[in-house]
């Protein structure tokens, strides 16, 4: 059988989770795959960008090195930049004048950081002025980590998750760290209002200052950064200027294309473009009116597609992603799922507040399923509520009681999901480690489990300790 040319156009997290997805349903026996990527090298964990900012050796986040394409016959075009696609007579062009035939291409070009019309914020050629840093990929960390110094002042502009990661590694660096957020509310888009006060409190006491209801003006002066300007026109020092205030999808070359786009690439049920033969996955894709701009849904899409390329799901549809966040914010544990706010009449919202512990966990119920859930300070009963929000499982007749981390279940969950990223089960742990996946990174190698967030990696560290230490016991019974 010939093979087919396959393109991918980009080299990130989604690009890299459809290539895996290839592999597994032995796709390049049907493909020859070609990724175009702009960054150099091979793709990273883009969710594990705050450790490099930290300090980390940047391979530490490398998912797939030049070796994996070669080893699975992937031919990997690292650092270039494809101009369009001559859908009609299918090539790749390049902006180095290139043309590479195509028979299937792939858009997965990701998004870009926004860049707020801000005086003073570009020079006049512009470009940012120096010491003014977007916070997106591996070079803008490397180049903030070289910059930052111990005692300088730092400013972001951007109180979601990226922002507060950011503001926390460069605190933990020994900067003196202020956040200006637009909304009333860090992380609105995840937490209500208490739970917004609540992470506050956490990320305040972690040193860092934070200014919510407010954004920055101007950056005064010529030269590098050394100071901005609020809207209530207070001046604050600034060493070092952080963007991490929101992202748009990469349409640029989809509309170079003449594909149909609105905010994003415009895909169907199979994430298919109008153009004949060009698909679209990850944050540039946008599905039934829909952008989400998480990892999670992006490898949903990523397994759809290479089920309906490979063949062995021809039917596979995607009919969108239920959105959960569970992460380590600022130093502070944070998850977040479905619904924040009642919507319906019937909607029922449970919630427990410890001000002693700055902890707030609340649910919401409509018609004894999980709708949403809010949890700041103590995520112990995270992963059930997942479990129970994507499955659609009924709640215990007393829906309190999941809020605690061992909650009775009126089905109890025996095989619970650990990883949610990588949908990885306890009992598909415990078969790997019997097989003698005893460490930390062998375990993830084995399952993928702890590759996609990390917040469940802890969790990891405690099972394979629980099971390793199992046999030891009853050999020192006996």
């Amino acid at each position: 059988m010939t093979k087919k040319k396959l393109a991918v156009i980009g080299n990130g997290m989604a690009a890299a989770r459809f290539l895996e997805e290839m592999v597994a349903r032995q796709g390049l026996l049907r493909y020859d795959i070609t990724v175009y990527g702009e960054e150099i090298g091979g793709a990273y964990n883009r969710i594990l960008l705050g450790k490099v900012l930290g300090g980390v050796d940047p391979d530490s986040i490398v998912t797939k090195t030049a070796d994996w394409y070669t080893r699975h016959e992937i031919a990997l075009q690292s650092g270039v930049v494809v101009k369009r696609l001559d859908t009609d007579s299918g090539h790749v062009e390049t902006t180095n004048e290139e043309r590479h035939p195509f028979d299937i291409a792939v858009m997965a070009t990701g998004s870009q950081p926004l860049v707020p019309p801000i005086e003073g914020l570009v020079d006049e050629s512009g470009n940012l002025r120096p010491g003014t840093f977007l916070y997106r990929n591996m070079s803008d960390c490397l180049r903030m980590r070289a910059h930052a110094r111990s005692g300088d002042n730092a400013v972001v502009l951007g109180g979601g998750l990226l922002g507060l990661e950011a503001a926390k590694v460069l605190s933990d660096l020994g900067l003196h760290v202020t956040v200006v957020h637009g909304r009333r509310l860090l992380m609105n888009a995840q937490l209500d209002e208490l739970g917004g006060e609540m992470l506050q409190r956490h990320v305040e006491r972690h040193g860092i200052f934070v200014r919510t209801g407010h954004t920055i003006e101007a950056v005064p002066g010529d030269g590098p950064v050394t100071a901005v300007r609020l809207d209530d026109g207070k001046k604050i020092a600034a060493d070092l200027l952080v963007l991490a205030c929101g992202v748009k999808p990469r349409v640029e070359v989809a509309s170079a294309s003449g594909l149909p786009i609105n905010k994003g690439i415009l895909v169907n049920d199979a994430l298919a473009t109008e153009a004949p033969g060009v698909y679209a996955i990850g944050d540039c894709a946008e599905h039934n009116g829909k952008l989400y701009g998480l990892v999670t849904p992006a490898w949903e899409q990523a397994a759809v597609l290479a089920d309906l390329l490979t063949g062995k799901n021809p039917l596979a549809r995607y009919h969108g992603s239920k959105i959960y966040t569970r992460l380590k914010v600022a130093g502070v544990d944070v998850a977040s799922m479905g619904r924040i706010e009642p919507e319906l009449e019937i909607d029922e919202v449970i919630q427990v507040v410890e001000t002693r512990r700055d902890s707030y966990r609340r649910l919401i119920v409509r018609g004894g399923e999980l709708i949403g859930a809010i949890l700041v300070g103590n995520t112990s009963a995270a992963a059930r509520l997942v479990q129970l929000y994507d499955r659609g499982d009924p709640l215990p007749a007393d829906p309190l009681s999941a809020l605690c981390s061992e909650a009775s279940f009126a089905e109890p969950c025996t095989d619970r999901q650990v990883c949610n990223c990588r949908k990885v089960t306890e009992s598909r742990l415990h078969v790997a480690i019997a097989e003698g996946a005893t460490t930390l990174e062998s375990l993830s190698e084995a399952t993928g489990a702890g590759t996609g967030c990390g917040s469940c990696r802890g969790e990891l560290a405690e099972i394979i300790a629980r099971q390793t230490a199992a046999p030891a016991k009853l050999a020192a019974v006996g």
